[in-house]
C-alpha cells in the first residue's frame, strides 16, 4: 500500500521512552480523527512493543528503538516498532499468551495477546542475534484521510 503520510524516529530502549512512543505515534494519528477508543487501542498497542523491546531485544543495555507510522488509503494505520536486540527464537510460542522469557515474576507474558485484541493485524519478524520487526495494522472507522 503507498502511504499516503508517513513519519519515522528512533529513540533509546529506555522504559521512560514509553511514553514518547505512545504520544508520538498518537501525535500523528491524531489527523485522521479516531475516536477516544481507537486511539486508546493504538497507544497501548504501541506501548507492549515498545515495552517489549525495552525489557526482551536489550536486556540490560541500551539499544535504539526505530518506529515508522504509514497512513494508507481507507483510513488504515501501519505501525512498524523494530529493534535490533536479541531477537526471538520461536515466534509463535512468544506470542502464546502467558509465555515469557523475562526472568521476573513481575511480566505476564501477554504483550502479544494484547497487541493482537487492540489492532487488526499483528505481524512478528525476528531472527535471533539481529532483532525483531512488529508490524500493527489498524483501520480508523471514523473518517477516510483527506491528506
Amino acid at each position: 500500500m503507498k502511504p499516503l503520510n508517513e513519519m519515522e524516529l528512533w529513540f533509546e530502549s529506555r522504559s521512560s521512552n514509553e511514553g514518547f512512543a505512545r504520544s508520538a505515534v498518537s501525535a500523528f494519528i491524531a489527523q485522521l480523527d479516531p475516536t477516544i477508543g481507537e486511539l486508546n487501542d493504538i497507544k497501548t498497542a504501541v506501548s507492549e512493543a515498545v515495552t517489549n523491546c525495552v525489557v526482551h531485544a536489550y536486556r540490560n543495555t541500551i539499544g535504539r528503538i526505530y518506529i515508522n507510522v504509514k497512513i494508507t488509503e481507507g483510513a488504515v494505520v501501519i505501525i512498524k516498532i523494530r529493534d535490533k536486540g536479541i531477537g526471538i527464537e520461536n515466534v509463535a510460542q512468544a506470542m502464546e499468551p502467558l509465555f515469557t522469557t523475562a526472568p521476573s515474576e513481575e511480566r505476564a507474558g501477554l504483550g502479544f495477546a494484547v497487541m493482537q485484541s487492540f489492532t487488526d493485524n499483528v505481524n512478528v519478524r525476528s531472527s535471533p542475534g539481529k532483532g525483531t520487526t512488529v508490524i500493527l495494522k489498524k483501520r480508523i472507522s471514523r473518517r477516510v484521510y483527506n491528506g
